[in-house]
């Protein structure tokens, strides 16, 4: 009897320990933010993934009461940035910016990647989805995307498309682009969007697969030509412009996406207090416009529905991948 009033004893006393304690880490999670938040970009400064990054940054920064301070770390596709991400405290104050590249692509052709692209992260939301395109050199004898494809088919392996690198957003939509069509084009890598589009302008390669902001320009200029764009809808800024979709390619018709991730294990208070803030940024006048300026579009979703993105994105790839033999070592 003695024994058991012990340990009864220490049983009290245990729990009215751990009650203070308990009682602490669930009002630091309802007081969260209560010092300033790093977003980490995981590309250098100036692309889209750090312009979107920047514009929620700001506005997320406004909206939770603490400044959001941007970092970049760039590197190896966007795996630098994103393996910090995965490595930090899940306490809110290290996030970062998913992107197709990081969160659908990497996973797929990586296979010492120093992450799970779903296992090591907590999705909060999706925030812009950006339309890609697919544009040829006036030199190319081809009106529509349907004059394209005949033209592929009846020289296999002669028209030649451009990509900003091995296993970047644009090689896979590239290689997706030709499983779809049953056509045969030759892949020409380069170190960048720059480079690649500087070819495509000057006819030294015929397509060139894109993110929509950086290929608009030349479009509008008349220097390339629109076949199609990756959207869920025609692009207000290209009325003409057909979707995959309405061309026959429904496979090839996913935007990108650039989202907003932590690490694994983020309490669920600090998850709906985040979730919550981009619902109400996304829904802002302004951020509406800036994004649509970039040819972008809000993007928010649930934390499930992200998550639900994310997967869908790496089942994707790794099929693209396997049938087109893509493989970074």
């Amino acid at each position: 009897m003695q024994r058991r009033n012990v340990v009864l004893g220490l049983c009290v006393a245990a729990a009215t320990l751990a009650t203070p304690l308990t009682s602490g880490i669930a009002h630091a999670e309802d007081a969260y933010p209560t010092k300033p938040i790093r977003l980490i970009v995981p590309f250098p400064p100036g692309g889209t993934t750090d312009i979107v990054g920047r514009l929620f940054a700001d506005k997320l920064g406004k909206e939770l009461g603490q400044t959001v301070v941007v970092e970049n770390r760039g590197g190896a596709g966007g795996s630098i940035g994103s393996a910090f991400v995965a490595s930090s405290a899940p306490d809110g104050y290290t996030l970062g910016i998913a992107t197709v590249s990081t969160h659908g692509i990497n996973p797929a052709i990586y296979p010492n990647l120093p992450f799970d692209g779903e296992k090591d992260f907590t999705p909060i939301s999706n925030l812009a989805a950006v339309p890609n395109i697919m544009t040829i050199n006036p030199k190319v004898q081809a009106k529509n995307i349907a004059d394209f494809i005949k033209l592929a088919k009846s020289e296999p392996g002669k028209l030649t498309y451009a990509s900003a690198g091995n296993g970047s957003v644009s090689h896979m939509m590239g290689e997706l682009f030709k499983m779809a069509s049953g056509t045969n084009l030759m892949h020409v890598p380069y170190r960048g969007v720059g480079p690649a589009l500087n070819d495509a302008l000057a006819g030294q390669v015929d397509v060139m697969y894109d993110n929509l902001p950086s290929s608009l320009p030349h479009v509008q200029s008349g220097r390339l030509i629109a076949m199609a764009v990756a959207s869920p809808k025609r692009v207000a800024s290209l009325p003409d412009v057909p979707t995959f979709a309405e061309a026959g390619l429904p496979a090839v018709n996913d935007a990108s996406w650039f989202g907003l991730v932590a690490p694994a294990k983020l309490p669920q208070p600090v998850l709906d207090k985040l979730n919550a803030a981009v619902q109400k940024v996304s829904a802002e006048a302004d951020v509406k416009s800036r994004l649509e300026a970039l040819g972008a579009a809000p993007a928010a979703n649930t934390p499930a529905e992200f998550a639900a993105q994310i997967s869908a994105e790496i089942a994707k790839n790794k099929r693209i991948a396997k049938e087109a033999n893509v493989k970074i070592d």
